[in-house]
């Protein structure tokens, strides 16, 4: 019998002890704990994290933002304080990258937390570790939203949430001193430090290793933004709706959305005629649940919804019924595993770990390039966020959304909070047609949803 993962929920629990960080190869060391008179921490990267160094770069930032929204303005210095508190508990963020011979790896990071600055820019920027304390996220802050974004060769979203919430308790405590005197300055018991490779320690050995499906998918294409710029468009709906629309075609949000997302791709790019590449969209696993993990790095694997049209104006029913098909053949435990097995034994491929990191990243380069053909844009749902119950009046909503990527310039990102679900599409392309069809088909479907932009497309 198959088991089914349902992406819609996240949650985790248990909280394990921060794990202590490992000692990386002799030649990968620095004379940095000589010079400083200190011991340093080490700390590899995860399975997830080696590629991300290898593409980086300014017109592909990995950089995504997760962020939360107060019931009322944010205070440059308290946030800053906040920030100041917080960072040295968690040292998957507490720490800057460095270039070993064979691998990237981890140094912690003894300097002072970046600077928190008002948003003034684009969002997703690449970050420039230099002018950043050498840390690879950023905190800013717009009137009552506290934003986080994240390079990430750290954590995937479920760890940078545990980071923002943390974030956003301790501002709040020192915004409202009768909190602190109530809760002090320990962490919520609902938020992990454990910061195992979880790839690592749940791959099963000897299990048959199968890749991903690399046939070329259809890829969107038009004018684009000047680097660095992205438009936004926030769509907030009940989630009550969205499951009552769901229900009609016995699929979850998540499937519901993802087919939704694919339509739209269908009617405003391929005008409703037939086409020799599927619209094939990536969507993210949470891996947590799944193996009972709440590592704070990352953890995750990545399946690939498909419709293909084959003739005509299919209607909406044919693609959510392909949308689900395709999903579901692919969410089962035996493809999870399999899906695992092949990213870790890629790594740990003796042969692959003694190739000096100078040709290793044009090969990642190269295989990463080719994959990216095989996708024509990622929707992403982070689940449902729940909050401390201290803290609960105080805030007000969550929201994620990603940058772009190869071959991938518009993403949609999901996230609920207080029955409320925010649907941001990302986008480099000038041409809005998608977010049109998408936005007005959940209306006509009897969803409620209230629009929001960062202006970008009015400039």
């Amino acid at each position: 019998m198959n088991h089914y993962i349902n992406t819609d929920t996240g949650a985790v629990s248990d909280v394990i002890p921060e794990l202590p960080y490992e000692e990386p190869l002799p030649s990968e060391k620095t004379s940095a704990s000589r010079r400083r008179g200190a011991e340093i921490r080490w700390g590899k990267l995860d399975n997830a994290a080696h590629l991300f160094p290898a593409i980086a770069g300014e017109g592909m930032s990995n950089v995504y933002r997760v962020s939360v929204t107060l019931k009322e303005p944010v205070e440059q210095p308290l946030l800053q304080e906040a920030l100041g508190i917080v960072l040295p508990k968690f040292s998957v963020f507490n720490c800057r990258l460095r270039q070993g011979m064979f691998w990237y790896y981890f140094e912690e990071n003894g300097k002072p937390a970046p600077k928190v600055e008002e948003e003034h820019t684009y969002p997703c920027q690449y970050i420039e570790e230099n002018t950043n304390n050498n840390y690879l996220f950023r905190v800013s802050f717009f009137e009552k939203r506290i934003n986080l974004e994240v390079f990430h060769v750290l954590t995937d979203g479920t760890g940078a949430l545990y980071f923002l919430k943390e974030l956003a308790y301790q501002y709040l405590r020192l915004a409202h001193p009768e909190l602190r005197e109530a809760y002090g300055d320990g962490l919520s018991c609902q938020t992990s430090l454990n910061t195992e490779d979880s790839f690592i320690q749940n791959y099963k050995k000897g299990r048959f290793a199968k890749g991903y499906k690399s046939g070329k998918a259809y890829i969107l294409k038009g004018p684009i933004f000047p680097t660095g710029k992205m438009g936004l468009i926030h769509g907030k709906m009940p989630v009550e709706s969205l499951k009552q629309a769901a229900k009609k075609y016995d699929a979850s949000i998540n499937e519901y959305m993802v087919a939704v997302f694919a339509w739209s791709v269908y009617q405003g790019y391929l005008k409703g005629m037939p086409s020799k590449r599927p619209v094939s969209i990536s969507v993210p696993v949470n891996l947590r649940p799944y193996y009972h993990s709440v590592t704070t790095k990352n953890f995750f694997v990545m399946v690939t919804a498909s419709f293909l049209p084959q003739k005509e104006n299919q209607p909406f029913e044919d693609v959510i019924a392909s949308i689900k098909k395709t999903l579901r053949e692919q969410m089962t435990i035996e493809n999870i595993e399999h899906i695992l097995s092949y990213n870790v034994t890629g790594e740990r491929m003796m042969i692959t770990r003694t190739i000096p990191l100078i040709f290793k990243n044009p090969g990642l380069r190269g295989i990463y390039n080719m994959h990216a053909k095989a996708n024509t844009a990622t929707v992403t749902n982070m689940g449902t966020v729940t909050v401390a119950p201290e803290y609960k009046d105080y805030i007000e909503d969550f929201g994620v959304f990603l940058s772009r990527s190869k071959g991938q310039n518009t993403k949609l990102s999901l996230i609920s909070y207080e029955g409320t679900l925010t649907a941001t599409i990302s986008s480099v392309m000038k041409d809005t047609r998608l977010q049109q069809i998408f936005y007005r088909y959940l209306a006509q479907a009897g969803i409620p949803v209230t629009i929001e932009s960062n202006g970008v497309y009015y400039e």
